[in-house]
């Protein structure tokens, strides 16, 4: 199967974001781990792809970023754990009525027989 990246995830990585921290909070390398997973491994996400991404839904108020705290066994820098906001529910939602009407009309293009 061919890797989707680039121009092809543009404007659709922000609502997989968000929908992927509706399953439950993480921090950004957990979220490119379940983003690659769901994607069956033909997601290339790069951390320069997914933390702009992070940043800009943060300062949009989509989602909370928080410092972990306490000890920890793992060793290392501190992690930033991303969820999902209140606002970032209501965009995913708006976000997913209009992925479905996308596919609809665009899937009826595409798939009309010739």
């Amino acid at each position: 199967m061919d890797k989707i990246s680039g121009n092809a995830l543009r404007g659709h990585l922000d609502a997989m974001v968000l929908a992927t921290l509706a399953r439950g909070e993480g921090h950004g390398f957990e979220i490119m781990q379940r983003l690659g997973t769901a994607g069956r491994g033909a997601l290339e996400l790069k951390e320069g792809t997914l933390y702009p991404v992070l940043y800009r839904l943060e300062a949009a108020g989509m989602i909370v970023g928080k410092w972990e705290t306490g000890a920890t066994e793992r060793r290392g820098p501190r992690r930033r754990i991303y969820k999902l906001a209140r606002n970032g529910k209501r965009d995913l939602k708006r976000r997913q009525e209009q992925w479905r009407h996308f596919i609809q009309i665009i899937g009826g293009i595409v798939e009309a027989p010739a």
